[in-house]
């Protein structure tokens, strides 16, 4: 509700890296800069973090993230993407201690780093599944 963690892949897509986060302020705001980093980038997909429960089940935030996702899919002529986000601000923060950052570095920095690794899941996700086609035999996607 107050920040959102943005990452980027290389052009491969093969490893993400986070960008600045963004201190949300109006939704319309908050979508004008999102189509800014889409033109900076050449995104060609978003990925938007599901908060969904920990027994699997929707939750009041992944209602609000579900319905972002939709603001963006009818501004932008590419896919939009719903992918489950649990565990990923818990792994940030276990990341961020690690490397004995202070507590309000972390809490600056713990958005980004989870944005950065939901797109890294998805990305190994997209190399694992090439793998496999591959080795079945199909042409990846």
């Amino acid at each position: 509700m107050k920040r959102m963690g943005v990452a980027v892949s290389d052009g491969l897509g093969v490893t993400a890296q986070g960008l600045p986060t963004i201190e949300r302020t109006r939704t319309e705001a908050d979508l004008r800069r999102i189509e800014e980093l889409v033109e900076e980038y050449s995104v060609a997909l978003i990925i938007v973090g599901n908060p969904i429960g920990h027994a699997g089940r929707e939750t009041e935030m992944s209602r609000r993230a579900t319905a972002f996702a939709e603001k963006l899919r009818r501004r932008l002529s590419f896919p939009v993407e719903l992918r489950d986000e649990r565990l990923t601000s818990a792994e940030a923060n276990r990341v961020l201690r690690a490397s004995g950052m202070s507590i309000e570095k972390r809490r600056r920095a713990a958005d980004r780093v989870a944005a950065t690794l939901l797109l890294q899941g998805y990305l190994d996700f997209l190399a694992t599944q090439a793998e496999r086609q591959l080795a079945a035999g199909t042409e990846p996607c």
